[in-house]
């Protein structure tokens, strides 16, 4: 499964620079939804895909790295996308400031995927104070959120991909674990690249095997990570939840935090189609994070002390090739290859029923289950 789309692996890594493939024939589309009326009418052509922007208007490079995943996978599959006489549109919902649910699965579509963000992951607690980095926001979109993640997890050809904030709020969601400020003892913040260790549930996995392949050892594999608080499994979480990985303890031992779990997968029983990480799959290569920089720079959305702070750490931080190759494997399996499925799916099902959300049991897409 593809990083970057056919247009760039043919063309080169500059391809895109001045001009995107996706684009240009007119496949992919991307509209910013910043309040409720912003919400652009459905269009019987446009299959949407709703990014969940958790970030609260925090500058941010995670964003962008994920609306990009979408795009890259829109971009391989244009040919599909054209035949079938439709496009794809990325509607960036800013949910928490914003107040913006997306609609729950329908004929507009049903793939979702929820971003990073800054302060605690109930809002209720974000008043500004310790482990809110700031943040004092309303909870008035929590209980909406949990509706679109009641009405996904029911829809048999929905899919919901958490990040990071998105997991935390999604493991409230279902109660699977409760999130615990990481204190001295721990080192504070876990921040960099870090191990995280597969459960065994992994390794007969029809998609995660995969990774628990590539994996050292078949358990640890290479995340970059970002968090300020560890989610600590509650006693009895829901039976529907598959718990795969934790973060890594002492020796390399699983620790007591869980990082990725799944609730429901597709039609096929192959591919997780409900299932969140606490990592930053979305940021990958050391190059595709410092273009994604660059342009946000250019379109002057940051300052340039921003940029240029977030650049020297990124590279920094993505140092070598040997550190991009692990974190490629760990993006290809929780990010880019389940995003590249659901979209391929929902084009499938928008083909041949002309509605997503009818009840019609696709076939396997040939070659999906591989990176």
């Amino acid at each position: 499964m593809p990083l970057d789309c056919d247009h760039r692996k043919t063309f080169g890594a500059d391809a895109c620079a001045t001009a995107c493939h996706a684009i240009e024939t007119g496949a992919y589309v991307y509209a910013r939804v910043d309040k409720p009326g912003d919400l652009p009418p459905a269009d019987p052509s446009t299959l949407d895909v709703f990014v969940l922007d958790m970030n609260h208007g925090w500058p941010n490079i995670g964003h962008d790295a994920i609306v990009m995943a979408v795009r890259t996978s829109a971009c391989s599959l244009a040919d599909a996308i054209l035949a079938a006489g439709l496009r794809v549109r990325v509607l960036s919902c800013d949910v928490r400031r914003g107040l913006v649910i997306p609609r729950l699965p329908d004929a507009r579509g049903g793939l979702y995927v929820g971003t990073g963000g800054p302060g605690h992951v109930d809002p209720a607690h974000n008043d500004g104070g310790e482990g809110t980095q700031g943040i004092i926001e309303s909870a008035a979109w929590e209980s909406p959120i949990f509706g679109l993640f009641d009405a996904i997890q029911a829809h048999p050809d929905a899919a919901l991909i958490g990040v990071c904030h998105t997991f935390g709020v999604m493991s409230r969601w279902l109660g699977v674990a409760d999130p615990v400020l990481r204190g001295p003892e721990k080192g504070g913040k876990s921040a960099g690249i870090v191990d995280s260790v597969l459960t065994p549930a992994t390794a007969s996995h029809p998609w995660f095997s995969g990774l628990a392949r590539a994996a050292a050892d078949g358990r640890r594999i290479r995340v970059l990570d970002s968090r300020l608080y560890d989610l600590l499994p509650r006693p009895s979480p829901p039976a529907i939840v598959a718990a795969l990985g934790y973060e890594a303890g002492p020796r390399g031992a699983a620790g007591e935090a869980i990082t990725m779990w799944e609730s429901a997968r597709d039609r096929t029983g192959g591919m997780p189609r409900v299932f969140g990480v606490n990592h930053h799959p979305e940021i990958v290569d050391r190059a595709r994070a410092l273009r994604i920089l660059w342009e946000k720079r250019s379109r002057g959305e940051v300052s340039h002390d921003w940029y240029r702070e977030r650049a020297d750490a990124m590279a920094e931080t993505l140092r070598d090739d040997a550190t991009d190759r692990g974190l490629d494997v760990t993006s290809r399996y929780t990010l880019f290859g389940p995003v590249r499925y659901h979209l391929e799916r929902q084009i499938e099902l928008r083909a041949r029923t002309g509605r997503p959300d009818r009840a019609v049991a696709a076939p396997p897409i040939e070659g999906s289950h591989a990176p």
